[in-house]
């Protein structure tokens, strides 16, 4: 009834590659080809609303509806994301990433631009020239002294201190804000660091007087007389120094040809008295630098400029008409000999003579920014050469002949540690050692004249502002390009690697 038998197999002929052949579409995919289209756009009619026109009822009605805002739906999204937030706040607060990142938001500027020329025209008719400059505590006033640095006979003619506030509206760059009336030529002046109205000035005849600026009447406030303790030589410099025995008392150091360095604290009276002194004399100076035999016996220990070095207030730096830099200790306690005459013993503080210029030195300045492993400062002259010292040798690490003209002042940059300026006979000079140690990256013509300049400094408070004074009686603000102004990176241990080559 049952038997095993094979039935021939069934055959099902597909269909979809002839279809896909037939469409000329790819064999690879079995599914239909996907449409697509451009969205990124969400409108069909778009309209310029970049205009001031009045716009139409109808889009003003639709600006005016409340917008309709889900505060549940907000008040939850913000509860959730709290704590993830708050956990990435603190690990931002605690990361020291961009720890010594200083924000620069000054628009990069390569031109030096003259933004006043200052004068007072009843000076320039006595033909007297400007002596010295100085910025005040808030840097926004810029005052001069008006004498004479080329006549060396005693000088009995009055003479004046202007001042001028730059951020004054109005300012007229020929009718100072103030005016003072000196009887003798000012050979120097000096701001108060912290208190803007007090200036000191040192005089041909070798007084010293303080005024307050803000007092119109009479300026005067602090004077030293003439005294046996006085200067008998103009003086040439005047400092500020802090009285460490009397925070509320401060101190004036000056410096003049007679070879004496005075520290003067105030009296009650009005009065200047002789604290203490140093006195340079040629037997002391330490014999490290080979000079003349003629000149040793004859050279002449005048102080025309000192500088304090800025990591230790007991070492300074002074410049002498002998043409050496002397490096001097406050804490000497040699008398100086022969003993000068006077109400306080003086001291003689030369340790190391540097080699000397050609010529008698005009300008010290030390770095404010190099530690005390180099000491730098530089030192200018007659000779016409710019010299870097170390204070740890008496060769200097190099000389520069910039001009065949005296050298009057040099000025190391309060930001940059690789510039100074330099006011020559010539006009005034930049130099940015970064970009070249042979020649100044910018010189500055002062007037058209080419008159001698003698006297500059940096505003420490407006960095991008110098000044400077010349013959022809004229003070110059400039503008420093941020070349002159931006630090760049590891800049400060660029000219310690520098001097440390040289040194080896």
């Amino acid at each position: 009834m049952f038997a095993d038998r094979t039935a021939p197999g069934a055959d099902v002929q597909s269909l979809w590659r002839s279809a896909r052949s037939a469409r000329c579409e790819a064999k690879t995919c079995q599914t239909g080809k996907i449409s697509t289209a451009e969205a990124a756009a969400q409108s069909h009619t778009c309209r310029d609303a970049a205009v001031q026109t009045e716009q139409s009822k109808d889009a003003a009605q639709d600006f005016q509806q409340e917008v309709q805002v889900d505060y549940t739906g907000l008040l939850s999204f913000l509860q959730r994301v709290e704590d993830a937030v708050i956990k990435e706040l603190n690990k931002n607060w605690k990361s020291h990433a961009f720890d010594g990142f200083e924000v620069n938001w000054t628009d990069q500027d390569e031109t030096v631009l003259c933004l006043h020329a200052l004068s007072y025209p009843e000076a320039q008719d006595q033909n007297l020239q400007v002596t010295s400059v100085s910025w005040n505590a808030t840097g926004s006033v810029i005052a001069c002294s008006y004498g004479r640095l080329d006549d060396g006979d005693w000088s009995t003619e009055k003479s004046y201190v202007c001042t001028w506030n730059l951020d004054r509206r109005g300012l007229n760059p020929q009718h100072p804000d103030l005016v003072v009336d000196v009887p003798s030529s000012v050979m120097c002046l000096a701001f108060h660091p912290s208190q803007p109205s007090l200036i000191a000035g040192g005089l041909f005849s070798g007084e010293l007087v303080v005024w307050d600026t803000s007092r119109t009447e009479d300026p005067v406030i602090w004077r030293t007389g003439m005294t046996d303790d006085t200067h008998t030589d103009p003086v040439y410099q005047v400092n500020w120094l802090p009285d460490t025995k009397h925070r509320n008392h401060t101190r004036l150091l000056s410096v003049a040809t007679d070879g004496k360095i005075l520290v003067w604290r105030e009296e009650r009276d009005g009065r200047l008295a002789l604290a203490e002194g140093f006195a340079i004399v040629a037997q002391q100076i330490p014999r490290s630098t080979r000079l003349k035999k003629v000149a040793w016996g004859e050279a002449a220990v005048g102080v025309t400029s000192l500088s304090f070095s800025p990591f230790d207030a007991g070492v300074f730096v002074v410049g002498v008409e002998g043409g050496c830099a002397l490096r001097c200790s406050a804490a000497a306690q040699a008398p100086a000999l022969p003993r000068p005459g006077g109400s306080v013993p003086l001291r003689a503080p030369a340790e190391l003579a540097f080699s000397p210029h050609a010529g008698p030195v005009y300008s010290v300045s030390c770095s404010p920014f190099h530690r005390q492993v180099l000491n730098l400062f530089l030192s200018c002259g007659t000779d016409g050469q710019v010299h870097l010292h170390s204070m740890l040798q008496t060769q200097p690490l190099f000389a520069l002949q910039l001009s065949k003209k005296y050298l009057f002042c040099v000025c190391w940059s309060p930001v940059r540690p690789l510039v100074f300026a330099v006011a020559s006979g010539e006009g005034v000079h930049l130099f940015d050692l970064a970009r070249s140690m042979q020649k100044p990256t910018v010189s500055l013509k002062q007037s058209m004249s080419d008159c001698p300049v003698y006297c500059l400094e940096f505003n420490t408070k407006h960095t991008r502002l110098l000044a400077a004074g010349d013959a022809a009686g004229t003070v110059k603000v400039w503008q420093l390009s941020s070349d002159f102004t931006e630090q760049g990176p590891r800049e400060m241990s660029h000219l310690e690697q520098l001097a440390s080559e040289i040194m080896d």
